[in-house]
């Protein structure tokens, strides 16, 4: 029998192949975003102070800043502040709670999803600040018409994320820990769990939004204290400095929320890098 064995020569000149796989890799930028943040404030700033934005349409960037200043020498800005993210996060946890033991329930059992998927479907379109007069009625003008408001709009995307997490989990991967005698909690535990979570995270990320939005329309309707009362009182005198801190303040929560939610998937999606 002939040796069939070649010797692979390799040229002295050769160079490495570079690793071709990361090219969807996300890369982090920590400088852009500040940077780009600046730019714009040094852009809104020059325009005030120049005249061309007019003062009508936009406040100055010192407007801005006495209405802070104002907010904690008053001590107004904790009122509102402990206020808003009591309703905010009240309401988004417990909606988020329930929206996942749903939509869980409609991924899983066949008989779920044929009675409670038509409802969500149909209630899900529907505007829930158009629902606060009947909250009111239900729970009164207190916190609990508010935070009802909150987890009945972050309830339902929450239910669909869910459940589409669940149905995007590779069948395989079920089929495979079947085939091992792995038990029906086991598998949910260890693989439907796991592989619907991205989905469910991002939900999170999308019912959080919606949480803020409708935190500022409950607060314009009956409230004395918090962000959307705050911004309420300064938009009806004018007061364009108070009503822009109103809106970063807004704006702040939002992106701490999001950090926090990215820090989230970083720690529990690692399995993907």
């Amino acid at each position: 029998m002939r040796d069939t064995k070649t010797e692979i020569r390799i040229p002295a000149d050769a160079k490495p192949v570079p690793f071709r796989g990361g090219g969807f890799r996300q890369r982090r930028h920590p400088l852009l975003a500040p940077l780009v943040l600046a730019a714009l404030l040094a852009i809104w700033w020059a325009g005030s102070a120049t005249g061309v934005i007019s003062p009508i349409a936009m406040p100055a960037p010192k407007d801005v800043i006495d209405a802070f200043r104002d907010l904690w020498t008053t001590g107004a800005l904790w009122t509102n502040l402990s206020v808003s993210l009591y309703r905010l996060l009240v309401g988004w946890i417990l909606g988020s709670l329930l929206g996942i033991a749903v939509g869980l329930m409609i991924g899983l059992f066949s008989q779920a999803r044929a009675s409670a998927l038509p409802i969500v479907s149909a209630l899900f379109p529907v505007p829930k600040i158009a629902l606060l007069p009947l909250f009111i009625i239900w729970f009164g003008i207190g916190e609990g018409s508010k935070v009802a408001t909150i987890l009945f709009g972050t309830f339902f995307p929450t239910v669909i994320s869910t459940y589409a997490g669940v149905d995007a989990v590779d069948r395989g991967l079920i089929r495979m820990g079947q085939s091992f005698g792995l038990r029906w909690s086991s598998i949910v535990r260890k693989i439907i769990l796991p592989g619907a979570l991205p989905a469910i995270l991002s939900g999170f990320r999308i019912s959080f939004s919606i949480a803020i939005v409708l935190l500022v329309a409950a607060e314009m309707i009956g409230a004395q204290h918090g962000i959307g009362a705050y911004i309420l009182m300064a938009g009806s005198l004018f007061n364009l400095g108070q009503l822009f801190a109103g809106v970063i303040l807004l704006s702040a929560i939002g992106l701490f929320g999001s950090w926090l939610i990215g820090l989230a998937e970083r720690r529990m999606l690692d399995w993907r890098q």
